[in-house]
């Protein structure tokens, strides 16, 4: 089946008299008919047992953005800052390090580079521009995993994948990509090398705004065993887990052997699972995300544009358009084009920025972005308050940066609200 095809009949498979979308199982528990049947359950989780690590309703999504993404599996999160930091965690312990871009969403920029280091897990920070040898370099021989954004946010850079997963896979470790903005519908890391895939489902996903959510997606690909051979590195992965009963991820597993681990251990200690009226709403997202992806495509482009034409901007950047420094690589991995979000630097700097987003009727600003709704925000005022000045230039940020979020609004009233904005800066 195309995207499309997925979108709306991945996951659920309706018998024949029942109900013909995802029912929402609003329950926590599971009942059985016998002691061993649970304690089975207990050596080997092959079946619903407790709303914590699982639910029917979940699982169904949780299917779909397997098969949008081309995985082998994907476990739902309450957030995506929890499916950021488990996929992490799944593979790094108090005295590992691992490898990120520098050019990342600021939340999570906090989490790896200050929350992680007082768990004694130290982020390498490398610049999203690296060349092959310099990736390389900054692998340590505790390094565990790396990490990218395909579209970070808000610089926009774009991830060269073949570059970093060569990089990662020549030293035997897995490329975990965060495909928030670019969704499976314009981009599939897995098919240029990523091993894991992280979403805010938050975003493009749910696109409505109305609930929080996450997931991390397993390709299945990343050969477990041969790195532990290789390295002596993610025994985890392969030997008895003392705290689940002696299981073997890889032994009893085998290619679902990370995203098991991640629910068998993380979930289950975190508990960061969605409630299953989340997950079903998602879903309805899940099922419009690809006709949504290309309008968002289309108005962003004539919004960027028409910005392109203002005396009031200093810089834009969206890497679908021509001139752009990374629209060769967005022809590369997302032909079908980006996603709807745009950064522009008004002239003037923070004040200019501000007087300039406070003087928009349409557009919305707020703490989100990728919604049905056009919104903006200034970023070294919000989501990237807590990084330093350096910091943010490593992000791609400055004082004017100003993150515009194009909506499905018709593009002639989007166009009109933005002008007449910069007409008052």
């Amino acid at each position: 089946m195309k995207i499309e095809t997925k979108a709306l009949h991945s996951g659920y498979k309706p018998e024949n008299g029942g109900p013909g979308t995802i029912p929402i199982v609003q329950s926590t528990t599971y009942r059985f008919d016998s002691c061993d049947h649970v304690a089975a359950l207990f050596d080997k989780p092959t079946e619903f047992m407790y709303s914590r690590f699982a639910n029917p309703t979940c699982d169904a999504v949780e299917k779909k953005i397997a098969e949008l993404e081309g995985g082998i599996a994907c476990m739902l999160t309450s957030s995506g800052q929890a499916a950021s930091l488990l996929s992490v965690l799944n593979l790094c312990s108090s005295g590992d390090s691992f490898i990120a871009s520098t050019a990342i969403y600021g939340g999570t920029i906090n989490l790896f580079g200050f929350t992680l280091k007082k768990l004694g897990i130290e982020c390498i920070w490398v610049n999203v521009d690296a060349t092959y040898d310099e990736i390389c370099k900054a692998i340590k021989p505790n390094t565990k995993c790396i990490f990218g954004e395909t579209i970070a946010n808000p610089a926009l850079t774009v991830f060269d994948f073949e570059t970093w997963a060569k990089a990662a896979h020549d030293n035997y470790l897995p490329l975990i990509v965060d495909n928030t903005f670019a969704t499976p519908v314009n981009c599939r890391p897995f098919e240029w090398g990523a091993d894991i895939v992280v979403h805010s489902t938050t975003k493009y996903m749910d696109g409505h705004a109305v609930q929080g959510g996450g997931c991390i997606v397993d390709s299945g690909n990343f050969d477990w065993e041969k790195a532990y051979k290789a390295t002596g590195k993610f025994a985890d992965m392969i030997e008895p887990d003392e705290s689940y009963h002696g299981l073997t991820y890889v032994g009893d597993f085998g290619k679902a052997a990370y995203i098991v681990k991640a629910r068998t251990q993380l979930m289950r200690d975190f508990g960061c699972y969605p409630a299953a009226q989340s997950a079903f709403y998602l879903n309805l997202g899940l099922e419009t995300l690809p006709i949504r992806m290309e309008r968002y495509v289309q108005n962003a482009m004539k919004v960027a544009e028409f910005l392109k034409t203002s005396d009031k901007i200093a810089k834009i950047t969206y890497p679908g358009l021509k001139g752009d420094k990374y629209y060769d690589l967005a022809q590369k991995y997302m032909p079908e084009g980006t996603c709807g979000v745009i950064a522009i630097s008004i002239k003037g700097g923070r004040q200019a920025a501000v007087r300039f987003m406070d003087a928009l009727k349409l557009a919305i600003d707020e703490v989100h972005v990728a919604d049905i709704r056009t919104c903006v925000l200034h970023p070294a005022s919000a989501t990237h308050r807590q990084l330093t000045d350096e910091q943010l230039v490593k992000a791609g940020i400055d004082g004017g940066l100003v993150r515009v979020s194009v909506g499905l609004e018709n593009v002639e009233d989007i166009i009109a609200d933005l002008k007449q904005a910069l007409e008052k800066v």
